[in-house]
């Protein structure tokens, strides 16, 4: 089973393919994950990603498609996959159908996990982090015991640059402009499944399990 997660940034999309990779017994892959891996391997493929990254410049959709291709012919891989971050425009989008297809492989499913602009910019503002030690609460649905006090370490917690509303806001901008198309894009190749993102955890989750099978 070959996914892709789609949906705009603090939609949950990791949150449902953290648990459908455990469900289904399959890889969660993200981008970043690959070219950390890969860096840190020293890859040959990891040398030219991170050329890119220490100059502050994208890596190339040809580079991160190699990366990709080359991860998904690992062996956890053999019963599928699902995909996180990638592809982000439609040009990455195409590259990787053709990539797939050149191995006689598709896609099988994009799971679009729809929440409105004002629901995501409330939810972001509620999360806070503990800088120390990485762990997340969200004020409204996954507090800390004590306000602004790490469960786990007992640090300070704080508002994160990316989840303030207004840095939440660009963020979005540029998901509609780049990213939403895709929503149109694999409607047309007919394996696009869209769940409410709107309603807890649980249920989306259950949603998304109805559209993938049992």
């Amino acid at each position: 089973m070959k996914i892709v997660m789609l949906g705009a940034p603090g939609a949950g999309k990791g949150t449902q393919a953290d648990r459908i990779a455990e469900k289904y017994g399959i890889p969660h892959i993200s981008t970043g994950d690959i070219f950390r891996a890969n860096i840190k391997e020293g890859t040959e493929l990891g040398k030219k990603a991170k050329s890119y990254m220490d100059q502050g410049l994208l890596v190339p959709d040809s580079l991160t498609i190699d990366l990709l291709m080359d991860r998904i012919a690992q062996a956890d891989c053999k019963n599928g996959y699902i995909l996180d971050g990638f592809p982000r425009t439609i040009p990455q989008a195409e590259s990787l159908t053709r990539a797939l297809a050149e191995k006689g492989e598709k896609l099988d499913y994009a799971v679009n996990v729809d929440v409105p602009d004002e629901n995501i910019v409330n939810r972001m503002g509620g999360r806070r982090a503990c800088l120390k030690c990485g762990a997340t609460y969200h004020i409204a649905y996954a507090a800390p015991k004590a306000e602004g006090i790490c469960d786990k370490c007992g640090a300070g917690l704080v508002l994160r640059d990316d989840d303030k509303p207004e840095t939440v806001q660009e963020r979005l901008t540029v998901y509609h402009d780049q990213t939403q198309p895709l929503i149109e894009y694999y409607e047309a190749e007919k394996i696009l499944a869209t769940v409410d993102g709107t309603q807890d955890m649980e249920r989306v989750f259950q949603d998304i399990i109805a559209v993938l099978g049992a």
